[in-house]
Formats: C-alpha cells, structure tokens, sequence
C-alpha cells in the first residue's frame, strides 16, 4: 500500500480537525431544531404539502446564496468540473431530503413537534449503519468504541419507542391519527439517514460542501413541486393555499433559510468525523425542538404530568445514546480507514489523489479565489435579497399562539452559535 503509507501522515491532521467537526455537529443542531418552528403553521389547518413547497423554496434561495457569497459562482463550477460524478448524487439526496420534509409536516400535524422530533431523529441509526457498511467508518475501532456505539444505539432506539407510545396513548389526538405521525417521523428518519451516503462520498472526494448544495437543490425542489402538485388532496387548490398562505410566507423560507446553515454546518461535520458520529451529535437538535415546541407554542401545557415526564425522561435517553455514540473518537487505525475510503474513490473516478487528500483536509487548490468575482454574483444575491424583501412586505405575525419572549431567546442563541462556529470554519477551512 505505498499510496496509503504516503498519505499516513495526514492523520494527524484528521485528528487536528475531529474538534471542529464536534462544534459544527452541535451548530447543526442548534440550527435544524429552530428551522422547524414555522412548520407549526401546519396546526392552524395549511396544507402540509403546500408548507412543505414553501419552505423547500426557501431552502432553494439559501442554497444558492451562501455559497455565492462564500465563495462565488466560478468556484462552485469549478469545483462541479472536476467532479461531475458527484452530480447525480447531489440530485438523489435532495430528492431524499425533498419527501423526508414533507413526511416531518404530517408528522408535526399528527403527533406534535415535541415528540415528532425525537422519532425522526432515528435517523441517526440509519446513518450509523450506512456510515460503517459502505466507508467502514468503525474499522479499526476499539472494544470501547464498539460499546459505546452500540450502547448508543440501544438507547436511541428505546427512547424512539417510549415516545412512540407516549404520542399513541396522550389523548391530544386520535389513536389512528397519532399512529400515522409516527410512521411518518420514523420514515423520515429513514430517508435522512440514507441521504448522508452521497455527503460521505462527496466529501471524501474533496468537494465543498458550499458546491455540493447549489445541485443539491435541484433534487430536491423538483421532488418538491412533484409531490405538492400531484398529492395534494386538501379540499382547496395548491394555488389557494399558496395564496392563503401569503402573509405567513416570510416565516416558511425563513425556515428554510435556518434549514440550508443548520445542514451547511452538519455536512462540515460530516465531512470531518464521519456520518456515525456527526449524525448523533446534530441531534441535538432534537431539544432545540423539543424548547421550541414546550416553550414556545406550549405544546405540553394540556399534558399530563406522566406524560411530560416521560417524553422528557426519553428525550435525555436519546441524548445520552448519541453522545456515547460521539464520545467514541477515532483511533489511530480508524482515521487510516479514512484514508483508504478516499483511495477507493479516487480509484473508482479516477481522481487525483494529492489533489483530493489536499481539498479534504483543508482550504486546498484555491489559485484563482482571488479574481474579481463575475456580475451575475451580485445580481444572483440581489435577487435573492429581493425575495425576502417581497415576502416582507404585508407579512403578519403566524395565525398560531406563540410565546414571543422565549422565542427571542431560542433566536439570539441561534445567533450565537452561527457567528462562534461560522467564525471557526473561516480560521481554519476559509470555508472549505
């Protein structure tokens, strides 16, 4: 294995970056559990499928405009050159990531925020099991390390069933109603799991996560619009219920908005310590959602006493699993699996390995960032501010009950993480 023993030495730089790829992964949490909030409009009787198209067209604004601002349309294409294999893959994990959000909206209206999150956040497992089978993430991994996985793993799925039950028999919806809730969240769950598969080969290929996303996109807005114009089966048109949805509109893309940073940081972690270890730890989000939904909508203020404490009691379940499943770090002989999992993707798609090794570690080949960027940029962005700019104008606060000083909070702690960890990533990737 000369190739190999050439790039052993960047194991330590691998290790250098586990510490980064642990602040992204809670950044991501904090993010992915405030950009469910608007989805609460789906209580006041919207169409889960037209809320859903909202929000993904949000998502497509951000999408493109932070890798632009970030790093500039000739960057992004760059990139896609010489890397077009990796195109298709960005297409299927935005169509993934497409019905797994539209699966959270049913699950919202059916059985809560509160107790939807926690279920889909099985995704965790999903990824857990894709992560070892295809980029053998835990080869080389301790006896300790395998315990604390699995271990993890155990109390993930325990706690995702002490809720299941707690949404079927909580008698703030029907039987049947709350069985499909959880389906739906745990379906989710899977198609999000799985969608981390071609972020894994994305980044062991060298690409940015800025690139990645912009066709990323593309996947997914169009599963989108397929599904909201063919399953729709509310009694008003699509089209009535865009329109009765106007003034609440700025929230969704908001929501979206939140959606691309939470993910844009989770795919950082990803990229530095793995789907088996990013996955659970952005998790977290899971009580960001669960504060949203108790402190800020008062999801639990016509509960039982049983019942909060046991979602609560399983909730901190679910937390501890994923962070034991995180607290097993690389070893030495792992972060060489690493390695090996980019030799076989430079072999596969005959890519440079120096080349490729250099972009996964850091900024890499970044000769021409420093030509003046092109005029489409700056009308790209002005478009996008303009979006949100129209959607502003005879916006109305969300026809919900809301609790607006605890939802200041959760936002200015939303803020916090975004400039520490964006702050981060700059000093040591410049975002790459």
């Amino acid at each position: 294995m000369p190739i190999l023993a050439r790039s052993s030495p960047q194991t330590g730089t691998l290790r250098s970056f586990h510490g980064l790829g642990i602040v992204c992964a809670v950044a991501a949490g904090v993010w992915l559990g405030g950009a469910e909030a608007p989805t609460k409009l789906v209580t006041a009787g919207f169409s889960p499928f037209a809320i859903s198209l909202c929000m993904v067209l949000g998502v497509f604004v951000a999408r493109w405009t932070l890798p632009i601002a970030f790093k500039g349309t000739n960057y992004v294409f760059r990139d896609l050159r010489s890397r077009p294999h990796l195109i298709a893959w960005a297409v299927l994990a935005g169509s993934l990531w497409a019905v797994a959000n539209t699966l959270t909206i049913f699950a919202i209206r059916d059985v809560g925020l509160s107790i939807a999150f926690p279920l889909w956040n099985t995704n965790c497992l999903v990824g857990l099991f894709w992560g070892w089978f295809f980029f053998h993430e835990l080869k080389g991994a301790s006896a300790k390390s395998w315990v604390k996985v699995l271990g993890g793993a155990i109390a993930i799925v325990g706690s995702a069933v002490l809720l299941s039950a707690a949404s079927v028999h909580s008698g703030s919806t029907t039987s049947s109603r709350a069985v499909s809730g959880v389906i739906a969240a745990l379906g989710a769950g899977l198609m999000w799991g799985t969608m981390y598969v071609p972020y894994r080969k994305a980044y062991l290929s060298g690409m940015n996560p800025l690139s990645f996303v912009t066709v990323f996109t593309f996947g997914e807005l169009g599963t989108m619009a397929l599904l909201a114009f063919t399953l729709h089966d509310t009694g008003a048109s699509l089209a009535a219920e865009l329109h009765a949805l106007r003034p609440s509109m700025l929230w969704l893309f908001l929501g979206g908005f939140c959606w691309v940073i939470g993910d844009l940081f989770q795919q950082y972690a990803t990229k530095y310590i793995g789907i088996g270890r990013a996955i659970p730890l952005s998790n977290t989000n899971q009580l960001w959602g669960l504060a949203w939904g108790a402190l800020v909508f008062g999801e639990f203020a016509h509960s039982s006493l049983t019942l909060r404490i046991l979602v609560l009691s399983a909730s901190a379940i679910m937390i501890a699993g994923a962070l034991a499943i995180t607290s097993a770090s690389a070893s030495v002989k792992e972060r060489d699996s690493y390695m090996s999992a980019i030799i076989r993707e430079c072999d596969r798609y005959k890519l440079d390995l120096a080349d490729t090794v250099s972009a996964y570690h850091g900024p890499g080949s970044e000769s021409a960032q420093s030509q003046a960027r092109p005029w489409w940029d700056f009308l790209i962005l002005t478009l996008a501010a303009g979006v949100f700019v129209w959607l502003a104008i005879g916006v109305q606060r969300p026809p919900i009950a809301m609790n607006l000083p605890s939802a200041a909070v959760l936002t200015i702690i939303l803020f916090v993480f975004l400039f520490g960890c964006g702050w981060m990533l700059h000093r040591q990737t410049r975002f790459h």
